[in-house]
């Protein structure tokens, strides 16, 4: 791994630290194995910690020269002979606790422009608008008429706060990311590029042209939400868009007028949700997916990547395909066809 020099280094720590950090078990290798550094399997040196979580690296965690390694019970005796082996339930999650202590400053987005406190000279803030202490607004930001933005907020370069939006506290708005019409929860980040509030896409359609619809709502998004780069939420038309709490959501995504997204859900990249869906608690979207409109995905439900949603889904189901059904379904069809396809091949290879 590259030396991480945009982050401060750390203070070298012992691996019995790490174990406790992570109420962890050390099954193996020395106690006082001393960690200065982190790096993949493949690439560690004497001094790094190191996790295993996926059985395709099984050749990587023989070879590794890590000093320390984050592992589930039932592999740790892969772990070679003198490499401190710190067995855990979840070793991926461990990692992330880890790194959240040895680089702090990697937890949630911070200035880009260097300003550590304040109002930069070159940004715009409307008179009207109200700021707690502690808030940064870098170069070139505009915060609107009315605004209010909570203690410890951070608003990064040329980003836009329109009239009247309220942000929480240590919540961050990315750089050029704009925010119209909404109300924005505490410790919420919206990564460079996001857009929310806008218009919904909403038209009276005719042969003789397409009446525009004003989009009178609004966009509500809970504390911890996290929005990737380049994601947009349009705001509500006759009632309000939603995020709920700790839902993360990655990078270039959209989310449509009136969708109600729960707690918790996770929604990859490149997800399409059309208006008024609903996404109950805990629902998780792969890659590349769609939800048609008016639809409702059910609390815990999984919809597997590259698939289009086109009616219910109950909760706790697992869907896939297009349009998306069960998955023993689908993988029955997908083996059906596959086996269809080669006798077909098969006959007019004969021919």
């Amino acid at each position: 791994m590259t030396d991480p020099f945009f982050f401060p280094a750390f203070e070298p720590v012992s691996a019995a630290a790490i174990t406790e950090w992570v109420g962890g078990d050390l099954a193996g290798g020395p106690a006082s194995a001393t960690i200065t550094g982190v790096a993949p399997l493949e690439d560690a040196s004497s001094g790094d910690l190191v996790f295993f979580d996926n059985t395709k690296y099984l050749d990587a965690l023989s070879d590794t020269q890590a000093a320390a390694c984050l592992v589930a019970k039932k592999h740790a005796a892969k772990v070679p002979e003198g490499v401190a082996a710190i067995v855990v339930d979840q070793p991926y999650k461990a990692w992330g606790i880890v790194l959240g202590k040895l680089y702090p400053t990697a937890m949630r987005p911070h200035s880009l422009d260097g300003t550590i406190a304040g109002i930069s000279p070159r940004a715009s803030v409307d008179e009207t608008a109200s700021l707690e202490q502690g808030v940064v607004v870098e170069h070139g930001a505009i915060v609107g008429p009315g605004v209010e933005i909570g203690a410890g907020s951070l608003i990064q370069a040329n980003a836009v706060l329109g009239a009247g939006v309220r942000i929480g506290r240590n919540s961050t708005v990315g750089a050029n990311a704009v925010v119209q019409h909404a109300l924005i929860g505490d410790r919420v980040i919206l990564h460079p590029g996001v857009c929310i509030g806008q218009d919904g896409f909403g038209f009276a359609m005719g042969p003789g042209g397409h009446l525009k619809v004003p989009q009178i709502g609004r966009v509500i998004i809970q504390d911890d939400v996290e929005i990737g780069a380049n994601t947009t939420v349009d705001r509500g038309a006759n009632r309000d868009t939603v995020i709920g709490e700790g839902t993360k959501i990655d990078n270039q995504v959209q989310i449509g007028h009136n969708v109600v997204i729960g707690r918790h859900c996770v929604i990859v990249s490149q997800v399409g949700i059309s208006g008024s869906a609903t996404l109950e608690d805990y629902v998780a979207i792969g890659g590349q997916s769609g939800v048609r409109g008016h639809v409702t995905v059910g609390m815990g439900a999984q919809i597997a990547a590259v698939s289009v949603v086109e009616a219910d889904v109950p909760a706790g189901a697992r869907y896939g395909g297009v349009p998306a059904k069960p998955v023993k379904v689908w993988f029955r069809e997908v083996k059906t066809l596959s086996k269809l396809a080669e006798r077909g091949l098969g006959a007019r290879d004969k021919d």
